[in-house]
């Protein structure tokens, strides 16, 4: 009997164990930090993953540095719980730092806890996503910690491109800390709880003299309307979480699958005569975008990334036909839809993105150009521009095009025309394609006659124009435009068109990478 009574005792040693590592901090501090409003490291992912599918790794590593009183202050699992599971039954990578140890500060053991699921996720193709939740580089550690990072930070960099990464900022996120998040596809914040940034308040009010707080400086909200670091600002730990799931159902779990295919009722056939009123009479007129995605998409549902940043571009997921697509569209409602520096590189990182996950994308054009301007020339919107064209240019998967209203200068050649390997363009009957609208050609090519003319005569030949130029039929009859199309037809077009293009081929010359402008 003895071996059975000292197996038992291994058991329970085991189960002793086991619960003491997933006490963390302990009850005092696992409390406090639920009464700070967030969850904590295994609530968390518990809430994000499936129910029953979470398996652990590393329960039991604890770091191995002796200085400043560490030797005496060991906890299970030291500050990071890390495993992997399920999210609508795919496999994913998960790690979430734990603010109760250590403040969720990196040491080495804690980034290597890190790095191990990270390679795992490299060579099964799963998804990796970070809920970061850390007071940054552990100072007793000294350099061992910041090579911790920097050991992440390489992984980041070779996994881009083939898993998807998402990082949850769900509480402070500073220094060094912030270029893992900033490498991955994605940052969900959580206004209020969570920030991000290289230098706190203090510092740069002893360096500059300036009086920022926290959340000012580095918050959900400013990261996602100012920097565009961020691309979701949520309310809660549960919505970021929510969130993430929800993102995860658009996109492959890595670069050599498909995105999940979602069977919908909403016929493929829909037509939908309300698009053929949606954009305006007057070339001057706003109109919000979003109502012909809507119209167009399965079930009406579009998920908007970005959408406090850079609002004269829209980015966003959604479905055609049950398949995943990625949608860029110039935003009239907000600066006439023009491409600025910050609209530029919004979209041409998201095009990257559906370029790398085999996502097809489709553009809804109405740009009236680039944004004119001191600061805009100054700032850089030749190089910042060039980034998008770079990105549409490069792209391999099937790209779809709908021009709805303008599409002027250099700005149509940069939004996915046929000039850059888009597959089908399509246009509406109230699209215009030139150089520059109407009135700005007319007093450049008319400048001396119109100053020795009346109002009556600059006004004829505005409309000489418009009626030669401001129309989608030279460029259809070019070649640049496939099909002129009813607006209320644009879901069967695209969905047509998606199936044409399902088992597209193209490839990019031989090389070890290009050189985006960045």
């Amino acid at each position: 009997m003895q071996p059975e009574i000292g197996h038992k005792s291994k058991l329970e040693l085991l189960k002793e164990r086991s619960a003491l590592a997933e006490e963390g901090g302990g009850p005092e501090r696992l409390e406090k930090q639920r009464k700070s409003g967030k969850m904590t490291a295994r609530d968390r992912i518990e809430f994000f993953l499936d129910d029953g599918t979470f398996e652990e790794f590393d329960k039991f590593v604890v770091h191995r540095s002796n200085d400043f009183g560490l030797d005496k202050q060991k906890y299970l699992g030291d500050g990071v719980v890390t495993g992997h599971g399920r999210v609508d039954g795919r496999e994913v990578f998960v790690f979430a730092q734990d603010f109760t140890v250590f403040g969720g500060s990196l040491s080495e053991t804690h980034a290597q806890k890190i790095c191990k699921v990270m390679d795992l996720a490299m060579k099964v193709g799963a998804p990796v996503i970070g809920l970061n939740d850390s007071g940054g580089a552990r100072i007793q550690e000294g350099v061992v910690s910041l090579g911790g990072y920097a050991d992440i930070f390489l992984r980041n960099t070779l996994a881009s491109g083939v898993v998807p990464q998402i990082s949850c900022i769900l509480g402070p996120c500073a220094g060094g800390a912030v270029y893992s998040p900033a490498i991955t596809d994605f940052n969900v914040m959580v206004k209020d709880t969570s920030y991000m940034f290289i230098t706190g308040p203090d510092v740069i009010k002893t360096v500059t003299h300036e009086d920022v707080t926290k959340d000012e400086l580095g918050g959900a909200i400013t990261h996602n309307a100012k920097s565009g670091v961020a691309h979701f600002a949520a309310d809660s730990d549960e919505h970021a979480l929510r969130l993430t799931r929800e993102l995860l159902s658009f996109i492959p779990s890595n670069n050599m699958d498909d995105p999940p295919f979602v069977a919908t009722s909403d016929p493929v056939d829909r037509a939908d005569e309300a698009l053929n009123s949606i954009v305006p009479e007057s070339a001057n007129q706003p109109y919000d975008i979003r109502d012909i995605v809507h119209n167009v998409v399965d079930d009406n549902y579009f998920f908007e990334v970005q959408e406090h940043f850079a609002q004269n571009i829209v980015i966003g997921f959604a479905r055609l036909g049950g398949q995943s697509v990625g949608i860029v569209a110039n935003q009239p409602a907000f600066l006439a839809g023009v491409l600025d520096i910050d609209a530029s590189v919004k979209a041409a990182r998201f095009v990257r993105f559906c370029d790398c996950f085999n996502i097809p994308l489709i553009t809804f054009e109405d740009v009236p150009g680039f944004l004119p301007g001191v600061n805009q020339e100054h700032f850089g919107i030749i190089r910042h521009g060039a980034k998008l064209l770079f990105a549409y240019a490069e792209a391999t998967v099937p790209k779809i095009t709908v021009i709805t209203r303008k599409a002027y200068g250099g700005a149509y050649c940069v939004m996915a025309s046929k000039h850059i390997r888009t597959d089908v363009n399509f246009a509406y009957p109230t699209a215009e394609i030139a150089v520059m609208g109407a009135e700005g050609a007319v007093g450049v090519l008319f400048k001396r006659d119109i100053a020795e003319h009346d109002e009556a005569y600059r006004k004829a030949k505005i409309s000489e124009f418009e009626d030669k130029f401001a129309n989608p039929y030279v460029a259809a009859e070019r070649g640049f435009i496939d099909e002129i199309i009813e607006p209320k037809l644009t879901r069967p077009k695209l969905i047509r068109a998606l199936e044409l293009l399902r088992n597209k081929r193209d490839s990019n010359p031989p090389k070890k990478h290009g050189n985006i402008p960045l």
